[in-house]
């Protein structure tokens, strides 16, 4: 039975099953993995992830699919909330899912450093997340976003997808991208504060934005920012991820 959607959710459920096979393919799935789907919406890809790995943790904020969702099989745990106020299991080793649109940038930021035991993701996102997401300095695209996943992973895959692949077909373009975690630098959670405060204010240059997030001072910005040989003038999308490592360092 076709269920109508909700808006406030972003929800886009998948319909043509050929676009699983390229999922699995850029997830590198294998029998040993612990999955996390975020946004299972009609099962369609939790069902096809159970039968390809050890276990799969499904999260739902939708409670009216939970007859839909219930016992696709023995290794799938559905937990019914919002992925961003919800414990997320801390065993998954690989985040696959057809993300809400709504929330899908920060769900990747905050699985980065909040889920260190998953090793890669391929999601589903808007074209234009996607994009933004390794990004180069210089260009619209490119923020805070851009600098946080490419300090913690390098791209694996990238897959434009058709709109016609979703019920109810999407107003935007979307993208299946896949991308393998780095080590993470040991100041991430430093970094992270500074990334964002950095571009808080994305046309004013970088040492009026951190003072206006009062992270730091304009003076030990501008110092800061000499530290790595560029003017105090200079606007954070100008810097790429590695010298906000040590934009960082010369902060603190």
């Amino acid at each position: 039975m076709l269920r109508s959607v909700k808006k406030q959710y972003g929800q886009h459920f998948l319909r043509d099953p050929n676009i699983l096979e390229v999922i699995g393919r850029l997830a590198e799935l294998g029998p040993d993995d612990v999955v996390l789907e975020i946004g299972p919406g009609e099962g369609v890809l939790t069902r096809y992830l159970a039968e390809r790995v050890r276990r799969v943790h499904a999260i739902e904020i939708d409670r009216t699919l939970e007859p839909g969702l219930r016992g696709l099989a023995d290794n799938i745990e559905v937990v019914y909330g919002d992925a961003l106020q919800v414990a997320l299991p801390q065993n998954a080793t690989k985040l696959v899912a057809n993300l809400p649109y709504n929330v899908a940038t920060p769900l990747v930021v905050e699985s980065l450093d909040e889920l260190p035991n998953v090793r890669l993701w391929c999601v589903m996102v808007q074209r234009e997340v996607a994009d933004r997401f390794f990004a180069q300095p210089g260009t619209k695209e490119y923020g805070a976003v851009s600098v946080l996943v490419q300090l913690a992973a390098e791209r694996t895959g990238f897959h434009p997808v058709s709109r016609r692949v979703f019920r109810p077909q999407p107003n935007v373009d979307s993208a299946l991208v896949a991308f393998r975690r780095l080590e993470l630098p040991a100041s991430y959670g430093r970094v992270k504060e500074v990334v964002t405060a950095a571009f808080a204010h994305r046309r004013k240059t970088l040492p009026n934005s951190l003072a206006l997030t009062g992270l730091a001072s304009r003076e030990a910005a501008a110092g800061a920012l000499e530290a790595i040989g560029r003017p105090p003038e200079t606007r954070a999308e100008a810097i790429a991820p590695g010298d906000f490592l040590v934009l960082t360092k010369a902060l603190q």
